[in-house]
C-alpha cells in the first residue's frame, strides 16, 4: 500500500514538473516579446528580463513613423481575415453539411478526392494558384487571398462533416415530416447546434489568415495592399535587422486580437474539437 502510494507521489511530481517546464517554455518567448517592447533602444539585447527605463515610444512610432504604414496594414489583416472566416464558415458548413446528410453519385470519390489533396502542403500549389490569379487579373489584391484562404479551408472540413454525422437524422426527418425544406432545415435546425463548430471554423481560418506570410508575400505586391506579417518582415529586412524593438512591439499588438478571440470563444472552440472528433 505504501509502495503504491509512493508511486502516485512520483508519477504526480513528475506530472507538476513537466506541466511547470511546459508552462515556463510557452510563457518565457511572449514574456521576452512584451517586454522587448518596451525597451529603449532599438537592440533586444539587455543585461535583464524586465527593462529598467520602460517606454512606450515605439508603439508610437508604428503610427507615425513615416518609413511604415502599420496602421493601414493593419486594417488590411483584420479586413482579410474577418472576411475569409465569413466565408470560409459559410462554405464549410453548406459544404460538409450536404456531404454528412445526402446520398448522391460521386460523393464517396470526392470526399477521398478532398482526403488526398488535404495531405499535401498548401505551398505545393502556389505557382499554380500564382498563374491562375495572374490570369484572372487579382494579382496585387486582397480579393485573391480571401478567396484562396476561404477555398483552402474547405479541404480541412472533416472535422465539420464528423461533427454533422453525430447529430441524429431523426431530427431531419421530424422537420420534413412538419414540412420543412432543407434550407429550411439547415438555417433552423443545424445552425443552432453548430455553434461550436462554426467558431471551431471561424477561430482557424481568422488565425491562418491572420498571421499567414508566404502566400500574402507572393500575392501582394504595393506597400499600401501588404498585410501585418509582410509589412513587419519588411521592417526587420529593410533597416539590417536593427529595429527589433519597434518589431516586438508590433509583434504585441498583433496578437490582441487573437487573444481576445480565444479568451471569450475557447469554451466554444473545446466544444467543437471534441464534438468533430467524436465520429466521422
Amino acid at each position: 500500500m505504501s509502495s503504491m502510494k509512493s508511486r502516485n507521489i512520483f508519477r504526480l511530481s513528475v506530472s507538476y514538473v513537466l506541466l511547470t517546464l511546459i508552462a515556463i517554455c510557452a510563457i518565457y518567448p511572449a514574456a521576452w516579446v512584451l517586454f522587448s517592447s518596451l525597451r529603449p533602444g532599438s537592440s533586444l539585447m539587455s543585461e535583464t528580463l524586465i527593462p529598467r527605463n520602460p517606454t512606450l515610444i515605439h508603439f508610437k512610432e508604428l503610427f507615425t513613423s513615416p518609413s511604415f504604414q502599420f496602421g493601414r496594414w493593419y486594417w488590411n489583416t483584420l479586413k482579410i481575415a474577418t472576411l475569409s472566416m465569413l466565408l470560409s464558415t459559410l462554405l464549410t458548413t453548406l459544404s460538409m453539411y450536404a456531404l454528412s446528410r445526402f446520398r448522391f453519385r460521386g460523393r464517396k470519390t470526392l470526399l477521398t478526392t478532398m482526403l488526398v489533396l488535404g495531405m499535401f502542403p498548401g505551398f505545393m500549389s502556389m505557382v499554380a494558384i500564382y498563374i491562375l490569379l495572374l490570369q484572372l487579373d487579382l494579382l496585387d489584391t486582397h480579393a485573391a487571398l480571401i478567396l484562396v484562404y476561404s477555398s483552402g479551408s474547405v479541404l480541412g472540413g472533416f472535422i465539420v462533416k464528423g461533427f454533422y454525422d453525430t447529430i441524429p437524422r431523426s431530427l431531419d426527418e421530424a422537420a420534413r415530416i412538419d414540412g420543412a425544406s432543407h434550407l429550411t432545415i439547415f438555417w433552423r435546425i443545424m445552425l443552432p447546434l453548430s455553434r461550436p463548430m462554426l467558431t471551431y471554423i471561424g477561430l482557424t481560418t481568422f488565425t491562418g489568415a491572420w498571421v499567414d506570410f508566404i502566400f500574402a508575400r507572393l500575392v501582394l505586391r504595393s506597400k499600401e495592399n501588404w498585410t501585418l506579417a509582410v509589412g513587419m518582415w519588411d521592417m526587420v529586412a529593410t533597416f539590417q535587422n536593427s529595429n527589433f524593438t519597434m518589431f516586438a512591439a508590433g509583434s504585441v499588438l498583433i496578437a490582441v486580437p487573437i487573444m481576445i478571440l480565444f479568451a471569450f470563444l475557447q469554451k466554444f472552440l473545446v466544444q467543437g474539437l471534441t464534438a468533430g472528433a467524436s465520429k466521422g
